[in-house]
């Protein structure tokens, strides 16, 4: 008889792998994750990384087993059990970005990546935490603030910072996410996870806050491995008439990510390093700020070391003064496309929302009481963003470039207590340069642990639409390196 599976660090392949064997069930794997939440999300270390549980996921569950017994699987992730960002909409549960504002806001049905998972055999077991309001670190008045599983004085980031600390201590397989700024990435690396921002257009992104007619609004997965974002990709991809944005992405996929992969991808490849400092209220004299350079420096040599040819440094004409003339993208407008969706949303016009002094209370927190960053007008930011992007193409082009490589972060997690006191450290380290580069995609793999024990990612960007180019090297140097490592406060 067939050892029982473990679904410790489990992979879309693995679990796929278990039904076909009869050593798991769709119910038992359901309730696996379900009993990791309550001993180490609502007990034990406490992570408040899970928002809501579906409650209908055992229910879900079952017929997706009594399915797959008469006719086999739904489709490639039969009973893979995913997180949701609760900055997605999911019909029978609350979608509340983290805000007491929103705890009532149930939303009249799925996003439409919700509905791709589901006609591919995904289980949605919960939603996770975030920044209130779906910007900054994971801290809101819905829900308190959320630990970060490898240091639980720390913020696992954000703003999908619940779904990074969730695939992390393995509460559920995989998880869709939502970047607008660094939200997926940062998230993804300083949780020891693989974060995708896909080129803007490949996603749909109806049924998400803060996203279309926006540009910088971006979904993508946030995995324990390429290979998983890959297959989330396959899934996700594709055009949908209610987003717009995705009539770019037609023509732009060749086969599937996951046939792209390719462990040998860096060799040869050319690849340029941004040595400037493009995170937020970074500090190059602070000691892990250095600590997590000794790391991307420890990380280059590995690229080279699996046959990539290395440019160090890249210079791109004119990053910094272009990244300082960044503005807020539609936020007016995408909100109300979003809550036009239901026939009785609790705000209609965006005016109402952010007059409510919950509202104030939270854009406050996440800025530290300071004047925003963001002093440009609208059209110097466009501007910037069209100078930018032609200045990156032409520094690739100029050096025959693949892809170029950063540090995801350029800190270490913020202390939680920094974040919601004096003085409200946060998004600190977090780089900003896709919020002007919206077209192009990047992905964070880990890159390994400082010498204090916090993890670091590598960020791999590319041209526009180059997404499986890049999935594919990101993965040349995941299997070269093998970073990941779970955290030990959520063991096996």
């Amino acid at each position: 008889m067939p050892e029982k599976f473990d679904p410790f660090e489990a992979t879309i392949e693995s679990i796929g792998a278990a039904y076909a064997a009869g050593t798991t069930t769709c119910v038992e794997l359901a309730g696996y994750y379900l009993d990791r939440i309550a001993k180490f999300d609502r007990n034990g270390p406490e992570i408040n990384s899970i928002i809501t549980i579906s409650p209908t996921v055992l229910e879900d569950a079952a017929e997706l087993d009594r399915i797959y017994a008469e006719t086999g699987p739904v489709g490639p992730l039969h009973g893979v059990p995913v997180l949701v960002k609760d900055q997605v909409d999911v019909a029978g549960m609350p979608t509340t970005l983290g805000s007491v504002l929103l705890r009532d806001h149930y939303p009249d049905s799925d996003g439409v990546v919700v509905r791709k998972l589901k006609e591919a055999g995904a289980l949605i077991l919960a939603k996770t935490t975030l920044g209130e309001l779906a910007g900054g670190d994971a801290h809101g008045s819905l829900f308190g603030s959320t630990r970060n599983p490898y240091d639980l004085e720390r913020t696992p980031g954000g703003s999908s910072g619940g779904s990074g600390a969730a695939v992390a201590a393995n509460f559920g397989a995989v998880s869709v996410a939502q970047e607008g700024l660094a939200s997926i990435r940062r998230p993804a690396a300083w949780n020891s996870c693989v974060g995708m921002r896909p080129s803007l257009g490949l996603v749909s992104r109806t049924g998400a806050y803060g996203c279309w007619p926006s540009k910088s609004g971006s979904l993508g997965p946030i995995t324990r491995t390429v290979t998983d974002a890959a297959a989330i990709l396959d899934t996700l991809a594709g055009f949908d008439p209610e987003d717009p944005s995705t009539a770019w992405g037609v023509g732009q996929i060749e086969g599937t990510f996951v046939s792209h992969l390719d462990a040998n991808a860096l060799a040869g490849a050319r690849i340029g390093i941004i040595r400037e400092i493009i995170g937020l209220g970074s500090d190059p004299a602070a000691a892990d700020f250095a600590r997590s350079r000794t790391v991307f420096d420890t990380a280059i040599g590995e690229l080279a070391s699996a046959g990539a040819q290395i440019v160090d440094p890249l210079t791109i004409e004119n990053l910094l003064p272009l990244l300082a003339k960044r503005a807020f993208d539609s936020g007016k407008e995408a909100f109300e496309s979003w809550m036009g969706r239901n026939a009785n949303p609790p705000y209609r016009a965006h005016e109402d929302f952010v007059a409510e002094e919950q509202y104030r209370k939270a854009m406050w927190l996440r800025g530290g009481g300071r004047p925003s960053p963001w002093q440009a007008t609208y059209e110097e930011y466009l501007a910037a963003r069209d100078d930018l992007r032609t200045n990156m193409l032409v520094a690739m082009a100029e050096h025959e470039l693949d892809a170029i490589v950063h540090i995801t972060v350029e800190h270490t997690p913020t202390l939680i207590t920094d974040g919601v006191n004096a003085p409200y450290v946060n998004m600190k380290g977090a780089p900003h340069i896709n919020t002007f580069l919206y077209d192009v995609p990047s992905m964070t793999v880990p890159a390994g642990f400082t010498e204090d024990e916090l993890p670091v990612g590598i960020t791999f960007l590319g041209r526009p639409y180059s997404d499986q180019k890049i999935v594919s090297l990101a993965y040349a140097y995941e299997q070269a390196t093998a970073h990941r490592v779970p955290p030990a406060s959520t063991p096996a």
